[in-house]
């Protein structure tokens, strides 16, 4: 496909045996279709976001990753990236974990009308108050999608931004990426995330969260942190919403004995 040819000339052009980050820009990826006589697409964030979050990068630049390591895609001011290796790049659900059964709250006309899998999962975390249950907190939605510059990264948009206070009165902010349909979670949104909440709101403690749909409408929920420069999964939920007759005294047991 002309996203791989493309992807993969512009990283081979640019790395040398040992390197642990490549630098291009976005006219890069331009020049690389036109030299390889492919059509330049139409929209270039496509090709950047679909090997963010869509499908692997091409196996001539993974060969090129030490064993452990993987390459991920960051951006590094306007219009410039970096490719940049990693111990883990993206984030996938354990199906080993427990599924927990929680009484749906989602209002029926919102469930029929959502727009994506994405709105419609940003929904159910919100009117099922996902985040409280998750974090043990009282969270609050502040802002959808916002669009916004971080130094030294660039453009970056978060899907939605809660604020929340725990039971001893700390605060938090709450950055949320969600994905939906074959679209996969990176660590690149979360550690953007936090470089965000660190310059705009210091004073509150951040705790990005990712969160999609799994199979069968699961929905899977991450905390995420930086540890030792890389970001860590701190603890993974998993969540199904059903009609509350479908809890049964079995469930509550269980969930009794494993807390």
């Amino acid at each position: 496909m002309s996203y791989n040819s493309i992807i993969e000339r512009v990283f081979l052009d640019r790395y040398r045996s040992g390197d642990i980050e490549v630098e291009f820009v976005r006219e890069d990826l331009v020049d690389a279709a036109t030299d390889l006589g492919v059509p330049v697409p139409r929209n270039l964030g496509d090709v950047l976001y679909t090997f963010r979050y869509r499908r692997p990068l091409p196996d001539a630049i993974l060969q090129t990753a030490p064993s452990g390591q993987e390459w991920t895609i960051r951006g590094a001011g306007q219009a410039a990236y970096t490719f940049r290796l990693v111990t883990v790049n993206r984030i996938v659900p354990n199906s080993a974990l427990m599924t927990i059964k929680i009484p749906d709250a989602t209002p029926e006309i919102v469930s029929a009308h959502a727009m994506s899998d994405e709105q419609a999962l940003l929904a159910k975390i919100r009117y099922n108050r996902l985040l409280d249950v998750f974090l043990g907190v009282s969270a609050y939605s502040l802002q959808n999608h916002l669009r916004t510059t971080v130094p030294h990264i660039g453009q970056i948009e978060v899907d939605e931004i809660y604020v929340a206070v725990d039971s001893t009165g700390r605060q938090f902010v709450l950055p949320v990426q969600a994905k939906g349909g074959s679209d996969q979670l990176s660590v690149v949104q979360s550690e953007q995330d936090l470089l965000w909440c660190r310059e705009r709101l210091p004073e509150l403690i951040c705790r990005p969260i990712l969160t999609q749909f799994a199979e069968d409408d699961l929905i899977a929920m991450f905390e995420v942190a930086m540890d030792q420069g890389e970001i860590k999964v701190v603890q993974e939920k998993h969540y199904r919403l059903v009609p509350a007759s479908d809890v049964t005294p079995e469930d509550l047991l269980r969930y009794r004995n494993s807390s």
